[in-house]
């Protein structure tokens, strides 16, 4: 099953980063392959905020939706997506966030592990989605940028 890991240092504490992440409705404007984000429930309980949220996600002709499951743990900064439904065999990531720099930095922990259900759009998108995915940590720390101004 094809996966993907990343630690990456930015410059942001990890509460701003995971606040970043668990705006999923913001991921159009910059997650590289996302065309629309719709959030279909929203449950928050005991401080865990669980969303169901359908994503498009595209590249050129080629478009496909699929249904998660993210649970959004604020007190331990961490982030489960799980898949529900869609073009998937099997989808799941995690975000983890650590603070540094007594808060003022964080290293992000972004892992992914996934396969497509039919072996034909496995070859035509897997290349896209590795591209991608080592693309997102670096599209998320330029939002934080842009949304909590450039870190020293």
């Amino acid at each position: 099953m094809p996966s993907f890991h990343t630690s990456r240092p930015v410059r942001h504490g990890a509460a701003e980063m995971f606040e970043l992440v668990a705006d999923v409705e913001s991921y159009p404007r910059f997650v590289p392959l996302c065309r629309a984000l719709r959030v279909r429930r929203r449950n928050e309980n005991e401080g865990i905020l669980t969303l169901i949220a359908d994503m498009e996600v595209g590249y050129k002709a080629i478009r496909e939706t699929f249904t998660s499951r993210v649970t959004c743990e604020r007190s331990k900064h961490k982030i489960l997506v799980e898949y529900i439904d869609g073009p998937f065999k099997h989808l799941e990531n995690h975000w983890i966030f650590h603070d540094r720099d007594e808060g003022k930095a964080c290293l992000v922990e972004f892992r992914i592990a996934y396969e497509f259900r039919s072996p034909a759009l496995g070859i035509i998108m897997g290349g896209m989605f590795e591209t991608a995915f080592r693309k997102f940590a670096e599209a998320f720390e330029d939002r934080a940028d842009v949304v909590y101004g450039k870190a020293p």
